[in-house]
């Protein structure tokens, strides 16, 4: 089923059961589970809809493509600050509210859920609902947009979606420090969180080495050295090897893609307190081949080959996690959501289980 307006895709709700929307694949373990799901494809409901670069909004419907929507961004020299991933592998805009897959400039500016202003979405009973609106200064009820990030499509088929969105900076600079394991990394990005450096991005990508702590910096070109010297200052009392990369885009375009994960079949997120990444990383690291933790540690990204031992070391750390790809028979592992709330969310938006909840 592959609906072309929000009308067919009314009908489609309203004459099926265990739906699950689907975008552009780029997240499988989500968006393509067995059992009996049936999928909505929701490419075929796409395109801008509205865009005012002056007020720094724009409304879109949800199938999409996130590529797109940042293609038309840069023409009038405009991005969307939390890097949405793997937009080059087809993400959309539903997707990456329903999956709440944002990357590493999360960490100055933040998620989807602070940049999403506005959503219309086809509920249960075949409803069109709307929550929010399109403006920044918005004050609608029930946030429902917020609602939406991360509910994987269980409560309702997003239609449409409304963003707020940043001027993009007009320069970029990054700078790389190898350090000899994850402690050392975080023990580096706690001397640094406190101060007001404006840091755009803050990642730890672990090595065969050690750990590499990548830390980006946007803004006037003329300004940049002069903060990354101060940078460099600072990091001295970790290591005296800092490499600078003054062209980095394909750099941070590889770790929003997911690039650093290679081909590992089994790809997990997990949000987890800064504090307790150590904890973490010595429970996964002999299930896992490849791990990643951005946004200045806030969420964890894990590949392994198999969900059973990364399922175990999870819940015995008492995290959560989310597999975006990965051969599972739900995407869930360690943790379980709390499904209080997730069922008086259902049985308001969704009581005859027309939506696929994993």
């Amino acid at each position: 089923m592959r609906p072309t307006t929000i009308t067919e895709l009314q009908e489609i709700v309203t004459g099926g059961s265990h739906l699950l929307a689907r975008g552009g694949g780029s997240k499988p373990a989500l968006s393509a589970p067995g059992g009996t799901a049936v999928p909505v494809d929701m490419t075929g409901l796409s395109g801008l809809l509205e865009y005012e670069p002056g007020e720094y909004t724009f409304t879109a419907y949800a199938g999409t493509a996130v590529q797109d929507i940042q293609r038309e961004l840069a023409k009038n020299g405009q991005y969307l600050p939390f890097d949405p991933l793997l937009a080059a592998k087809g993400a959309t805009l539903g997707g990456a509210i329903a999956a709440n897959t944002s990357g590493s400039g999360r960490y100055r500016y933040g998620g989807v859920r602070d940049f999403i202003l506005g959503v219309r979405f086809v509920d249960g009973y075949g409803r069109l609902i709307r929550g929010g609106g399109k403006v920044v200064k918005n004050a609608a009820g029930f946030d429902l947009p917020k609602f939406m990030v991360g509910s994987l499509g269980g409560f309702g088929i997003l239609a449409e979606v409304s963003f707020k969105v940043f001027p993009a900076p007009p320069a970029y600079l990054t700078l790389r420090l190898a350090l000899p394991d994850v402690a050392a990394a975080m023990a580096a990005i706690f001397s640094l969180a406190t101060r007001p450096l404006e840091m755009d991005a803050l990642d730890v990508l672990v090595t065969d080495t050690g750990a590499d702590l990548l830390i980006r910096l946007g803004g006037l070109p003329e300004a940049l050295p002069a903060r990354a010297d101060r940078l460099r200052q600072l990091l001295t009392l970790h290591s005296t090897a800092v490499e600078t990369i003054t062209d980095d885009a394909a750099l941070w375009q590889a770790a929003n893609d997911l690039a650093w994960a290679q081909d590992t079949p089994l790809l997990v997120k997990v949000p987890i307190a800064p504090k307790r990444v150590v904890e973490l990383d010595t429970a996964v690291t002999p299930h896992t081949t490849h791990r990643r933790y951005t946004a200045g540690g806030n969420v964890a990204w894990l590949a392994a080959h198999e969900a059973a031992p990364l399922d175990a070391a999870l819940r015995k750390l008492g995290l959560a996690g989310l597999a975006l790809r990965g051969n599972v028979a739900r995407p869930y592992l360690g943790q379980s959501p709390p499904m209080t709330l997730l069922y008086r969310a259902a049985q308001a938006l969704d009581p005859n289980n027309k939506f696929y909840r994993p």
